[in-house]
């Protein structure tokens, strides 16, 4: 495969990865927002935080207030992270290689867009709000299941899901360190109701809320959650998960082009970092540190990928 295929594929997976992440971070401020007296400042804080686009947001605005910031970061063009930005970078990358994808799913992802695009022709109201981020999520489980279902396992398919799940992981990774470190109010509210309800709220934007206690029970605890999001291989936006199937794309890469790349053994290293690791281990040496580390190893590989298989080419 052309090196520029390859790289079509792998940015138009992950855009459209972060087009519905995006909305799911969205729905956590959004719904965090709701549990506070006051205006849920931290909150939205937190939504621009973990989306990468802080300073952007505050060289357009004074204040973080929730309306501005779902504009910002679902509708705003001049934002490069917003959904219908991310969007319609994944489009293009999709039109620019068409030719490798189904007629189905070419159409799901143009279905997408443009379904996206008039949802958010306005900026949604505060009751309209839940309705739009689940018509995006939505939009987007359609598009991965199109994948699934008419897509063959070929070198096309492997690096889809290499952009998916190397786009999904740093995703989870930096909703869980955004939780830890700017949610909470103050160190008093760790374990109380507050706490336990904002916990919640990140099992619900991973889509892992009936899972999580479907296997605990009513053990709410950040420390549950936290393993559950990074180390159950069960749950498929954890990070374990994510380096499951990264691995596995990247040998089925080996079995057809017959060549073990420097990518794959570092996503081996990290995959195996991941298995000796501990949620104990991994509190006690700084939930921040850890995720720190990861998401910056995450990003190395997807360099790495881009390196390998000659992206630019």
């Amino acid at each position: 495969m052309l090196g520029r295929t390859a790289a079509g594929l792998f940015w138009m997976a992950r855009y459209m990865e972060r087009a519905e992440n995006t909305a799911r971070l969205v729905e956590a401020g959004f719904r965090m927002a709701l549990t506070r007296a006051e205006a849920g400042e931290e909150e939205w804080g937190s939504v621009i935080t973990a989306a990468g686009c802080r300073d952007a947001y505050l060289e357009k605005h004074e204040v973080i207030r929730g309306d501005k910031v779902a504009d910002f970061v679902l509708r705003d063009r001049s934002n490069p992270v917003s959904v219908l930005s991310t969007l319609h970078t994944a489009r293009e990358n999709a039109r620019m290689t068409r030719t490798a994808l189904t007629r189905e799913m070419w159409e799901s992802i143009n279905d997408f867009w443009i379904t996206a695009k008039e949802a958010l022709r306005r900026a949604p109201s505060e009751a309209d709000l839940p309705e739009v981020l689940n018509l995006i999520r939505q939009q987007g489980a359609q598009v991965r299941g199109t994948t699934a279902g008419t897509m063959l396992r070929n070198d096309i398919y492997n690096f889809i899901f290499l952009g998916v799940m190397i786009e999904r992981a740093d995703s989870t990774a930096r909703i869980l360190d955004t939780k830890y470190y700017v949610l909470l109010p103050s160190s008093a509210s760790i374990g109380s109701s507050l706490d336990n309800v904002q916990w919640e709220m990140i099992l619900r934007s991973a889509s892992a809320e009936r899972a999580f206690h479907w296997l605990n029970g009513g053990n709410i605890t950040p420390m549950a959650i936290a393993d559950f999001l990074i180390f159950d291989t069960r749950l498929p936006r954890s990070l374990a998960y994510c380096y499951d199937t990264i691995s596995f794309q990247l040998q089925g890469l080996f079995a057809q082009y017959g060549q073990r790349m420097p990518s794959h053994d570092l996503a081996e290293s990290l995959e195996a970092r991941l298995t000796a690791a501990s949620i104990k281990n991994v509190f006690h040496d700084g939930l921040h540190e850890f995720l720190t580390d990861f998401m910056g190893r995450n990003g190395a590989l997807s360099y790495q990928i881009v390196q390998d298989y000659r992206f630019m080419e």
